[in-house]
């Protein structure tokens, strides 16, 4: 018998060729935002121009009293953990999953991450972070995945309990929200990225958000030395006679990145709705099919829809590898669906088994192992993710891509062997 699936000589389901899914939107305003830019300058040392306007604008969408913008995500965590104090003898407690950067600057720092296992959702796990506190646990850091904000209420309170700083990764979760308050708001300070595919995206770019002035202060000696320091650090504050050489570092962003962002800013609650409509759509059109588990907000919870991850259940297809599962559906055009890669539990990276060939003068233990997360490991092995479509026209691609899962999933058993 000749089996329907196109992996097996079948037809596939979507014909168009790949990508099917493109961030961020470009249009003639982000064009004319470019172009704007371009002419009025390529280089910015102070806060003021596109920069001032982009840190009051985030500051304002965020309710905070501070932005940094910073030239990557990875550039704003490290600037956020300098500020914070973090440094060597330092433990600092990170999600076992996760992208690394949300633990490598705290090696940069000589402080050891101490990695805790995740939730049902991938998330760091609240009732697993006690055990790893010590008398020298310094910060809680949380990561919110895919856009699904953590369990942000219970780790502030774990945090306030024990005396450590609460502090967030919010480089998936743009505009996400718990309680109606925004994601990056809940510690005393919070880093995003705005790469590429981020919901808000400057191509590259990133920033740190505090209410903290001394926090802040830092952030600026971090990375944006000289003028801005000079100008925005007051006279009487200690460290101000660091202003013109800062730390030495240059994390500042570049003007045609804080143009697009500014741009992109505009649109975003605007795409985030379009995303929650199709993120609903999506799970409500699979809800029922056996062994794809969508993991699922609470009412007062508001995901950015970074990714839309189903979680696969080998039991309900007859012991069908998700390897294979995933190999069938690519077969049917869903270029899209990923499996993650390089975010994934961070015991299972050298770089957290055996720092020392990098980071000879790392002076912290640091040796885990595959198998020390199973949570994390089962969650990131189990894991497909859809991007989440915004706009109404995606819908006649949304709809191909559901019949191509429910597809697979039907004839699951045709895989087997």
């Amino acid at each position: 018998m000749t089996s329907r699936l196109a992996l097996l000589g079948g037809s596939a389901v979507i014909h168009e060729a790949a990508p099917h899914f493109s961030w961020p939107p470009l249009t003639e305003a982000t064009s004319a935002a470019v172009l704007d830019q371009l002419s009025e300058s390529i280089s910015i040392y102070d806060r003021s121009g596109v920069v001032a306007q982009l840190e009051d604008a985030l500051q304002s969408y965020f309710g905070v009293r501070h932005a940094v913008l910073t030239s990557s995500g990875t550039a704003a965590l490290y600037s956020m953990y300098a500020a914070c104090g973090i440094g060597p003898g330092d433990e600092v407690i990170v999600p076992a999953y996760t992208f690394f950067a949300t633990a490598t600057p705290l090696l940069h720092l000589g402080a050891t991450p101490v990695l805790a296992d995740c939730d049902g959702c991938g998330n760091l796990d609240p009732h697993d972070v006690p055990r790893r506190i010590t008398d020298r646990t310094k910060a809680i850091v949380v990561t919110h995945m895919w856009g699904m904000p953590g369990q942000i209420q219970s780790l502030k309170q774990l945090a306030d309990n024990y005396g450590l700083e609460l502090l967030e990764d919010g480089s998936h979760a743009h505009g996400a929200s718990f309680g109606g308050k925004k994601v990056g708001t809940f510690g005393r300070g919070a880093a995003f990225s705005m790469n590429g595919p981020k919901p808000l995206s400057a191509g590259e770019g990133g920033f740190v958000l505090t209410n903290d002035d001394e926090v802040y202060q830092r952030v600026l000696l971090h990375g944006q030395y000289n003028k801005r320091c000079r100008n925005e650090i007051p006279t009487d504050v200690e460290v101000s006679r660091y202003a013109v050489t800062g730390m030495g570092l240059k994390h500042r962003i570049h003007p045609i990145a804080a143009a697009i962002a500014l741009e992109q800013l505009s649109h975003l609650d605007d795409y985030l709705a379009g995303r929650q409509r199709i993120a609903e759509y999506i799970a409500g059109e699979l809800d029922e099919l056996p062994g794809l588990t969508m993991p699922w907000a609470e009412p007062e919870v508001l995901s950015s829809w970074y990714g839309l991850t189903m979680l696969y259940d080998a039991d309900s297809f007859d012991d069908v590898p998700v390897e294979r599962f995933h190999v069938a559906l690519q077969a049917e055009g869903c270029h899209e669906i990923d499996r993650p890669g390089s975010t994934c539990p961070l015991n299972l990276l050298p770089l957290f088994q055996d720092p020392e060939p990098l980071f000879p003068a790392f002076t912290g233990k640091l040796a885990y192992a595959p198998g020390d997360y199973p949570r994390a490991e089962q969650i990131h092995h189990s894991t497909l993710k859809l991007p989440v479509w915004h706009r109404e026209d995606d819908l006649p691609l949304v709809d191909r891509y559901i019949e191509a899962i429910r597809k697979v999933t039907e004839h699951h058993a045709e895989l087997k062997g």
